[in-house]
């Protein structure tokens, strides 16, 4: 079956020359990421730079799925990134995506934009003294902030799916990537501390962004330094579980 390409028509003079990358993505391009669900390279078409992200194929069961009842992660990731441009939200540009099915969704790839970007969230979490920490953090709370007013709930907000950028004068651009797993619905004060939980928040950085949020959204500091560092610990806790679990089991 032939590989179906819907392409963002900002760009539509690529269309043929990124079908012939795709249908040579084994061999062409350079590999940013390869791992055993997803594969992701850059590469230099028509002049644009690229990233390619190839989707794990998924199982007889989740390819039916992905055929008849759900939209694919390409095609998610491709309109949830309009979504979020056309609210101000920086992600890399939606170029493309493309699906082939046969008797379900055999293969997806999305392309976007590449961003060279200076630094991801991972960055902060592991160097407490990075330069200017604290002023980052804080404008990482207004950006996540102006998500939740926008009714905009990414469920895989966490340190590798945030790119940041710097710019003059202390100033920091944010840009979601991995964008498939998303809702948009009214964000309640609960929710919207709960989608901070997998930022692996140290409780200084819980205290930044605490105080930021608090100010934007007229409640008191303590009522959002709870919740925040409340749901923050749990996340966590449950995570290093898992880890310890697992590592057991490797010992066994």
């Amino acid at each position: 079956m032939s590989l179906n390409l819907t392409i963002h028509p900002k760009y539509a003079s690529s269309e043929e020359a990124i079908t012939c990358f795709l249908a040579d993505f084994e061999q062409a391009g350079e590999y940013l990421t390869k791992g055993d669900r997803n594969v992701i390279k850059k590469a230099t078409i028509n002049g644009l730079t690229l990233t390619i992200k190839k989707f794990k194929t998924p199982h007889f069961f989740q390819a039916l799925v992905y055929t008849y009842l759900r939209k694919s992660k390409a095609r998610r990731s491709f309109e949830y990134a309009k979504k979020l441009i056309g609210y101000g939200i920086n992600t890399p540009f939606p170029i493309a995506y493309a699906e082939r099915f046969n008797w379900g969704l055999k293969e997806s790839y999305y392309v976007s934009e590449f961003i060279d970007y200076d630094l991801d969230f991972r960055v902060l979490n592991h160097k407490p003294l990075y330069a200017n920490r604290d002023e980052i953090l804080t404008q990482f709370a207004t950006f996540t902030f102006k998500l939740h007013e926008n009714n905009i709930n990414f469920l895989d907000h966490s340190p590798g799916n945030t790119l940041i950028t710097i710019s003059e004068n202390n100033t920091y651009d944010f840009y979601l990537i991995d964008l498939n797993r998303m809702r948009f619905e009214p964000m309640s004060l609960n929710k919207r501390m709960y989608n901070f939980r997998r930022m692996w928040l140290s409780k200084k950085m819980v205290r930044v962004i605490a105080t930021q949020y608090a100010l934007l959204y007229n409640v008191p500091f303590a009522k959002i330094h709870h919740l925040l560092l409340s749901y923050s610990k749990k996340f966590q806790g449950k995570a290093n579980k898992r880890k310890l679990r697992k590592s057991k089991r490797r010992l066994l």
